[in-house]
């Protein structure tokens, strides 16, 4: 049987901001994938992260907490965030090897129901430190997706422009127009 389908408008961001994307406004209403263990397992998959981890309610929970350490170090400040963040990371830590192919890092959890959500707080850790200028929230008032912005100006101000992005030209339009 295949996995539910990923209802979330906007997918396919670094895992990071993709975690943090599983709550969207729809028609009004906050949405949260992360309600239950179903949906973990639709975040899991993905995410890619389906083969190797068997959702359960111990997962969900550690998903959710750093779910939230995320919301606070991007909506919020690093210095709020920083001990919600390393809570999350203390479940693991990066061993980096040789093989053959070259050096390789490898994450070493204590517990293998912390993995989804230390991935995603160390995702969160390598974006900081490539591109913290570019981790972004849509700017529609009422949207609260976030993107990393890979324009090449790095103006990208729109989680879609199809969306939230024609909505607010939409609305300049309708305010111009009334007022002529």
């Amino acid at each position: 049987m295949p996995a539910p389908r990923d209802p979330r408008p906007l997918t396919g961001e670094p895992l990071a901001l993709d975690l943090l994307n599983t709550r969207w406004m729809s028609e009004g209403t906050l949405q949260d994938l992360l309600a239950d263990v179903d949906g973990l397992g639709v975040w899991l998959d993905s995410a890619g992260l389906s083969g190797d981890h068997t959702p359960d309610g111990r997962m969900l929970r550690h998903v959710r907490q750093a779910r939230e350490a995320l919301r606070t170090a991007v909506d919020g400040s690093l210095e709020e965030a920083a001990s919600l963040v390393d809570a999350v990371l203390e479940h693991g830590r990066v061993r980096v090897t040789l093989t053959p192919q070259g050096p390789v890092e490898r994450p070493e959890l204590g517990d293998p129901d912390w993995a989804p959500a230390w991935l995603a707080a160390r995702n969160y850790l390598e974006l900081l430190s490539t591109a913290p200028d570019r981790i972004r929230s849509c700017a529609h008032e009422s949207c609260v997706l976030h993107f990393l912005d890979t324009s090449r100006n790095g103006t990208r101000r729109w989680c879609s422009m199809a969306t939230c992005g024609n909505r607010a030209k939409a609305s300049r339009h309708y305010a111009r127009t009334k007022d002529a």
